[in-house]
């Protein structure tokens, strides 16, 4: 961590490459067909940051906020729905029909709305620290997610 922090390539490339997975599990549902772009950003501006990160025992939590802000960010810019791309390493315990069934519903919801339910139901976040990862407000939190949970619901084909 402290030699990628002072430049060092090769300590860069390796914490890239463990990162690249992660930032891209948490790409793909908010961002869609457009996640390719998205973890490009995230690693981009987790690079540039890098070096004004003081803790590296919050590396994880510190790429979580700037991957989400930029998965949607992305998804904002390129604000028209597009079919879900494949979740690869997302253990579905049913079988792949329900992945289908996940992945048309998620394609319909607005970006805002999977990334809330990507930060409580993927990543098991509490509602506190979604809302920080997010930048918003406790109660626009818990809007925000009672609104996807319910638009999940009524989506949902079953």
């Amino acid at each position: 961590m402290k030699a990628a922090q002072s430049g060092d390539a090769i300590a860069l490339n390796d914490l890239l490459g463990l990162l690249t997975p992660y930032v891209s599990r948490l790409c793909r549902p908010i961002a869609l067909d457009h996640s390719a772009d998205a973890v490009q950003e995230a690693l981009i501006a987790v690079f540039q940051g890098l070096p004004r990160l003081r803790d590296p025992q919050a590396l994880y939590a510190w790429v979580r906020t700037i991957t989400v802000r930029e998965a949607v960010r992305v998804a904002r810019r390129t604000e028209r729905e597009t079919p879900v791309c494949e979740f690869d390493d997302i253990a579905w315990p049913r079988s792949p029909e329900l992945a289908v069934d996940v992945h048309d519903v998620l394609r319909r919801m607005s970006s805002e709305h999977r990334a809330v339910l990507v930060l409580r139901e993927l990543e098991g976040l509490d509602e506190r620290s979604a809302s920080t990862v997010l930048n918003i407000t406790s109660g626009t939190m818990k809007s925000r997610l009672h609104r996807a949970r319910h638009s999940f619901r009524k989506a949902w084909p079953r």
